[in-house]
């Protein structure tokens, strides 16, 4: 790729990394009329270890952003399969006001693509196989003021010299990583749950399965003989032949470091029927894993003209391992601080309304979050899970609220006493 010239190289606002989080950052930005870059270093489309599935709660963000979901490629599921002590329960989504009730899957390989070429669409400046390299910090404030980066080929090689990016504010939205927000000094705070998932694809007559699956036990070692691990194993069907298949583990069991994640889905999967193809020589993509940064494990959210988005502010969520829909909330989140700071007409007032970014995060996830630091240390105790997916999936209703729970799925205004529950605890909850 060329070069960008000086011109090209100035904008209003910087968006590091164009996933979920960054690519809706960009493109509300860009709605609203702000001169955004969108730095990407990949080319797309590009690979992204992850389950591929999106529950409503992002399926919300994409009908808000006007993404096609009736188009080809969208595969749509009713709910949750849950498999585990014996039982199989199926859990359709629950019928709200705030979220449709159905789910989808895509691959990454598609999604990232079509959310990055909205954000262009939207009027965002999108830069692919540009690397950030650091931040750009002004001497006498101490602010971010820019990104350097380097220009890649299309085998992930330097391909030019170091360039330099300006810009007042810049969004990291580059991942669990995030190597912008830690040259900055935000470290991962060591309190918060961390999680780890593998994945792969297999050919497999499941590919078509309009439900989400899920699989609740993960034994260390030979099942009923060793510990149960806190964590799951989950069958997606992607709808062209291929099914994505993985597992998550949080580091709340003992077993977290020792365990060889390989190894464990291939027993898990050697457990499944045969004819589901869920073998080895069906397999159709390498086993890879990534971290899942989880209850805001990196703050603060804003300071120094740097917001934090996505992964790299640690937004997963504790309960499930879902990160989507809180990559593109709060991407969302982020361009309209932005907006209201750029309206501003005094420094301190412009600081106030970024500001505010933090507060909104706090405000929406932070007492559910909480709640889910709880839920991840329970359940790191074998014996804890073991009872939960024993006794806890031959009750119906008390699954339903689970999966309200769990999914973050309820009514601000208009639920049932399930979803008043939900809310109240997580307002309860200190946002920490």
């Amino acid at each position: 790729m060329t070069e960008p010239t000086a011109s090209e190289r100035q904008a209003d606002v910087i968006v590091v990394g164009a996933g979920p989080a960054g690519s809706t950052a960009a493109a509300y930005l860009a709605q609203a009329g702000v001169d955004v870059l969108l730095l990407e270093k990949t080319a797309f489309p590009r690979e992204k270890v992850c389950g591929d599935g999106l529950t409503p709660r992002a399926v919300r963000q994409l009908v808000a952003m006007g993404i096609d979901i009736d188009g080809p490629g969208w595969m749509k599921n009713q709910g949750l399969r849950i498999v585990g002590g014996g039982h199989r329960l199926e859990l359709r989504w629950p019928e709200l006001g705030d979220y449709p009730d159905y789910g989808l899957v895509r691959t990454r390989l598609d999604f990232d693509d079509i959310l990055a070429r909205n954000a262009q669409k939207s009027g965002a400046r999108l830069f692919e196989s540009t690397a950030v390299t650091g931040p750009i910090v002004d001497d006498q404030t101490g602010r971010i003021s820019g990104v350097t980066a380097r220009l890649l080929d299309g085998d992930g090689r330097r391909a030019g010299d170091e360039v330099h990016y300006k810009a007042p504010l810049v969004i990291a939205a580059d991942g669990s990583s995030t190597r912008l927000s830690l040259a900055m000094g935000r470290q991962k705070r060591d309190n918060r749950p961390l999680g780890v998932a593998v994945r792969t694809y297999y050919t497999s007559l499941r590919h078509d399965d309009d439900w989400l699956e899920s699989w609740l036990e993960l034994w260390d070692g030979e099942p009923g003989k060793s510990g149960l691990l806190p964590g799951y194993g989950w069958i997606f069907g992607v709808g062209d032949g291929t099914v994505n298949v993985g597992l998550g583990i949080l580091n709340t069991s003992r077993a977290f470091q020792s365990v060889d994640y390989k190894d464990l889905l291939a027993k898990w999967l050697a457990s499944t029927p045969e004819r589901w193809g869920l073998r080895e020589e069906n397999r159709t993509q390498p086993v890879r894993g990534s971290a899942l940064p989880m209850g805001f494990n990196r703050k603060p959210h804003y300071a120094g003209g740097l917001l934090l988005a996505g992964d790299s502010g640690g937004m997963v969520n504790p309960f499930n391992g879902e990160g989507i829909a809180y990559a593109m909330e709060s991407g969302e989140m982020a361009a309209e601080s932005v907006v209201q700071a750029r309206s501003r007409t005094t420094t301190a007032g412009h600081e106030r309304a970024l500001q505010g970014y933090a507060g909104a995060l706090d405000s929406r996830y932070g007492g559910y979050y909480t709640l889910g630091r709880y839920f991840v240390t329970a359940i790191g105790n074998p014996r804890v899970m073991q009872l939960a997916t024993r006794h806890g999936l031959s009750r119906p209703t008390l699954m339903r609220f689970t999966l309200k729970l769990l999914a973050n799925l309820t009514d601000a205004r208009q639920g049932n006493a399930m979803d008043h529950l939900i809310n109240g605890l997580s307002k309860l909850a200190p946002a920490a």
